[in-house]
């Protein structure tokens, strides 16, 4: 119940008690729901705190696997992905398309990949790589702005 400006003497019910201030049951229904959403954050901690040590250095330790792993992905992706733009850029330039050209052309496919409902580059992008290109839509729509 927030303070008020005004104060007031309860005055005792016939039977020696005393009426619950205005309000009361807002601040009593307020304390109980606060009450039992901590309860449920102290479960949730208790049951992690429950947990053998071993267990839980165990989920940290295939915590770093997997980022170690994805961390290898990422170097292999960019490694293959500069060998394929240096075959593109010689390639092109033995035709005599300048190298400009080429990455304005790459954007310009990526930002159809985007933007576009299920343009898979003539089949290159598997479908599931296209649901994950899809989750990080907003940021691969920052990296691939062109102009």
């Amino acid at each position: 119940m927030p303070p008020t400006d005004t104060f007031s003497l309860s005055m005792p019910q016939a039977d020696g008690s005393f009426a619950p201030p205005p309000g009361a049951d807002l601040v009593r229904a307020e304390l109980e729901t606060r009450n039992e959403a901590l309860a449920e954050q102290i479960e949730a901690l208790n049951e992690i705190l429950a947990k053998p040590l071993d267990q839980i250095l165990a989920e940290r330790d295939k915590f770093k696997e997997a980022a170690a792993a994805w961390d290898a992905f990422g170097a292999m992706w960019v490694l293959s992905q500069r060998a394929m733009k240096r075959v593109a850029l010689d390639l092109a330039a033995q035709q005599g398309v300048a190298e400009d050209v080429v990455v304005q052309r790459a954007l310009t496919l990526a930002n159809d990949v985007l933007n576009g409902d299920g343009v898979d580059l003539g089949g290159l992008i598997a479908e599931p790589q296209l649901a994950h290109i899809a989750r990080h839509k907003a940021m691969l729509r920052k990296q691939f702005r062109t102009g």
